[in-house]
């Protein structure tokens, strides 16, 4: 499937999410509103200030671009960005990215920059361009879904953030202290491609994301830009264990550990053994509740993302 036509010069449809309340949201709109201007770019902007607003608000921004052959686009951290993808995906429409967040795999894989005011410039001078998008149950990631102990990592650190503040620190003793309690591992059942295999586990984690998977070591990384997701699972390992098995990660030689299962597959059903009608699943950092069993795989239609043709950070660290 190709995009619907877009103008020459298509309007952009901007979703700004001004939840943090920490003034990034104002800077952006006053770097989005000037360099709009200064190109001579009609745009509008939705302002939201939290989650329940957010999905409205993409879906009105999809049927305006729709309407107008402009460009759907997310301003603010991996949440907005996922929760418009989902309302763009399908729709036709040409998505945008102006990323707001912390580590902005997303848009730093496909060549974004993190600078508002540069990424700007893409949106403006750039073409729509095919990527993949990953699904779980039918909800969109574009970066990573998980299951155990990954999930209760990012959703205690989002719970120590919104009592302690959005601190680098805060993130770093919140994911020590979910260490320390441990969690149960999980007994799952996978099949994929023709195979099966039960496991026990602290975490399955599937990536879509080749700059994430790169930057951990793992030999499935380049598995999202050959169609594909990439599945990792860890062996339940102690709390000193698992600071080892985090510390190779961020060497970027998870690949070598030997408690690590790591395959790529483009579908796999995930099946719990033991009696789970729910579980709560983290997609790009948003924890939410899906019904079991869960159906991981690469959706059949792209997200038609207005970028470079080439990457510069994902070439160096394929090198």
């Amino acid at each position: 499937m190709t995009p619907l036509a877009i103008a020459l010069h298509p309007p952009l449809l901007i979703v700004l999410n001004a939840g943090s309340g920490n003034g990034a949201a104002g800077d952006a709109r006053r770097a989005i509103e000037s360099g709009c201007a200064a190109a001579g770019r009609e745009h509008r902007i939705y302002e939201v200030d939290g989650p329940r607003a957010l999905q409205a608000c993409a879906r009105e921004a999809v049927e305006s671009a729709r309407a107008s052959q402009g460009v759907v686009v997310a301003a603010g951290g991996d949440g907005t960005i996922n929760a418009v993808a989902q309302a763009a995906l399908g729709s036709g429409c040409a998505f945008g990215v102006l990323p707001q967040g912390t580590f902005n795999y997303f848009s730093r894989t496909h060549g974004i920059p993190s600078d508002t005011g540069q990424a700007l410039q893409v949106l403006l001078n750039e073409v729509p361009r095919a990527v993949q998008v990953g699904l779980v149950n039918d909800r969109v990631f574009l970066v990573n879904a998980s299951l155990g102990l990954y999930a209760k990592l990012l959703e205690d650190r989002e719970a120590f953030k919104a009592q302690y503040g959005r601190h680098r620190w805060v993130a770093f003793w919140s994911g020590l202290l979910t260490l320390v309690r441990g969690h149960r591992p999980w007994y799952l059942h996978m099949s994929w491609h023709g195979q099966q295999r039960d496991i026990r586990t602290q975490t399955l984690f599937v990536a879509n994301n080749a700059l994430q998977l790169h930057q951990v070591g793992l030999p499935e990384a380049d598995a999202p830009e050959r169609g594909q997701l990439a599945a990792v699972a860890l062996k339940p390992l102690g709390v000193f264990a698992m600071l080892g098995l985090l510390a190779r990660g961020a060497l970027g030689r998870l690949g070598e550990v030997d408690g690590v299962l790591s395959f790529p597959f483009e579908s796999m059903t995930v099946r719990p053994m033991r009696s789970r009608r729910r579980v709560k699943v983290a997609t790009d950092g948003e924890i939410g509740w899906l019904e079991m069993p869960l159906h991981f795989r690469v959706s059949p239609e792209p997200l038609w993302l207005v970028r470079p043709a080439v990457s510069p950070e994902l070439e160096v660290t394929r090198q």
